[in-house]
This record gives C-alpha cells, sequence and structure tokens, in this order.
C-alpha cells in the first residue's frame, strides 16, 4: 500500500490490519512515534492524520488510505509544530523524554485547531497523555508559550 508520511510517498507491505505505529517503527524504521501501552491510554503513539491526533497503537494502517501521517519527525512542516519544539526545548520540558513525542504530537494538533487556548482547552486536549515522571505543569507552559500566551496566564474562556 502507498502511505503518505511527513509529505512523503511510502511503499509499504505489510498486512491492512497491522498497527500503525508497528508499520512505523518497524516497517519504515522511524522510531520517534514510541510504544507505550498498546491500547491507546496512554499516549505516547500519538501522531497526525490529516492533522488530527490519533493513537497509532490501535490503527489499522488499512484505514489510513490517502490521508496524510505526520510523526514527530515531521512536526517541523507547520509554524504550530516548530512553535511546539521551540517550546518544549526552551522550557527543557522532557524529564526521561519517553511520553514527549506523543505530547508534542497532542499539543500541535491542539493549537492547528486552536491557536489560543485556554487552560481547559489543554487540558482537554491534553487528557489521555500520561508523562511517568509528572512534567505536566512545564508541559502547560510549553503550550501556552508556542501560542504566544504568557504560561502565568491562568485565563480560562
Amino acid at each position: 500500500m502507498k502511505l503518505t508520511i511527513n509529505g512523503k510517498s511510502v511503499n509499504v507491505d505489510a498486512p491492512a490490519d497491522m498497527p500503525l505505529l508497528w508499520v512505523l517503527r518497524d516497517e519504515i524504521g522511524m522510531k520517534g512515534t514510541k510504544f507505550g501501552c498498546g491500547v491507546a491510554q496512554c499516549g505516547a503513539c500519538t501522531v497526525h492524520l490529516d492533522g488530527q491526533p490519533v493513537r497509532a497503537c490501535v490503527t489499522p494502517v488499512g484505514s489510513v488510505g490517502a490521508r496524510h501521517v505526520t510523526t514527530v519527525e515531521g512536526l517541523s512542516a507547520t509554524a504550530e509544530g516548530n512553535a511546539v519544539r521551540a517550546a518544549w526545548e526552551a522550557l527543557d520540558v522532557a524529564q526521561c523524554g519517553y511520553c514527549q513525542a506523543g505530547q508534542m504530537m497532542a499539543a500541535t494538533g491542539l493549537l492547528l485547531r486552536n491557536p489560543r487556548p485556554s487552560d481547559a482547552d489543554i487540558d482537554a486536549a491534553m487528557q489521555g497523555n500520561f508523562c511517568r515522571c509528572s512534567t505536566y505543569k512545564r508541559i502547560r507552559a510549553a503550550i501556552k508559550t508556542a501560542a504566544g500566551i504568557d504560561p502565568s496566564d491562568r485565563r480560562e474562556v
């Protein structure tokens, strides 16, 4: 099957029911998307399909079709993705770093939909993205920084 990943066409020989995560990691060799739980509960495997965050561990590759897949490796293709990467780096968000690819993909998906999110918007968008190191305050601050909002702003819109 033919996939579009990070703007490039890729031919893949994989069963249609193989999770997109394993196609990315094992068939194509893109290791940025992480395996966490395998049941779409932790968010480590988050990628975008046409700009919408999805869990790659439960998304059959055969369901992707002509939609565009964006992984953490392709995050810099948008202004929002660049802003998220820069904020993550500037605020030293990652501790162990394992969940951060999924966190950054969810944050970028939020900013693509809502460029000025409130705390409630951030909470809703990031729900289900778990961080064992509990860097949630730094994640929120980075999302606000990427959106051009003062991280200390506690606005609820």
